[in-house]
């Protein structure tokens, strides 16, 4: 899976009411996402973890296509180096 298309996917699904609850209140359910990964952290329940880090990934894709942020060159750009060493492109970026 591309993370451009992962961030084009949730747009389509859930653009219009992204941009209806603006960026502020987008942020703020990101930062409720990441206090929910805490707390599975703190439970010890890996299940409930892995739903709410992906809860988590998607909540970030969103406010970044509200930003206008194309995630995977974002990630390219800073992690370029580490992803090309580590063989997770077939892309040098």
């Amino acid at each position: 899976m591309e993370i451009r298309c992962l961030q084009e996917a949730l747009r389509k699904a859930y653009g219009v009411r992204d941009d209806a609850r603006g960026v502020y209140a987008t942020f703020t359910w990101l930062v409720e996402e990441l206090g929910e990964v805490a707390e599975t952290i703190l439970k010890g329940d890996r299940a409930a973890a892995e739903e709410e880090i992906a809860d988590l990934l998607a909540w970030t894709l969103s406010l970044a296509s509200m930003l206008g942020v194309d995630a995977e060159k974002a990630i390219t750009k800073k992690y370029g180096d580490i992803i090309r060493e580590q063989g997770c492109s077939e892309h040098s970026h």
